[in-house]
């Protein structure tokens, strides 16, 4: 069984450095066959505003990553993280978050 940090060195490895959130979403995405318009319309988001956040041009706070996960069906947690992590690399800060659920 993997585990998800050994899922997500997995995607890191993949990518040659950490995934965006935004490479996030769109992998869960394509691998759940849902296309750009149908998610953003589940989002209620703009399919524009979606491609933004998938390109890694647009930030997601940790509201909206919480909402991809439970729109999409997967644990919060993972998403979060991500979009947390994007934030901490935008502003120069090397560092991983871990989050626990209180």
């Amino acid at each position: 069984m993997i585990t998800k940090s050994e899922a997500r060195k997995f995607l890191d490895k993949l990518n040659k450095g950490p995934i965006c959130f935004g490479q996030f979403v769109e992998s869960h995405r394509l691998c759940d066959e849902i296309s750009q318009a149908e998610l953003a319309r589940k989002m209620e988001i703009s399919r524009a505003d979606l491609c933004d956040i998938e390109k890694g041009s647009r930030l997601a706070r940790a509201e909206r990553a919480a909402k991809f996960a439970k729109v999409l069906g997967y644990p919060v947690n993972s998403f979060v993280t991500a979009a947390l992590e994007d934030q901490l690399r935008k502003a120069g800060l090397k560092m991983r978050i871990t989050i626990i659920a209180a």
